[in-house]
């Protein structure tokens, strides 16, 4: 996947997920589809209190740069 749909993928998620902002996700090609990337994000979200919380986002895009699927841990 190139780095400007990478680009293109994080702006989206980042409208999403604003704690994923400037974080270079880990790209890594779909074994069963070779048309579809997992995108996978890795930030801490701040919560009340000044606590912190780590949060992972996976995106399932496809060779354009379209979502496909996002999930998020907690």
């Amino acid at each position: 996947m190139s780095d400007e749909l990478v680009t293109k993928v994080s702006r989206q998620v980042t409208k999403t997920f604003p704690e994923m902002r400037g974080v270079r996700p880990t790209v890594r090609r779909d074994s069963a589809d070779k048309a579809r990337f997992t995108l996978t994000f890795k930030g801490k979200a701040d919560l009340p209190g000044g606590k912190k919380l780590s949060r992972i986002v996976r995106v399932v895009a496809d060779e354009r740069g379209r979502i496909i699927r996002i999930s998020t841990s907690r």
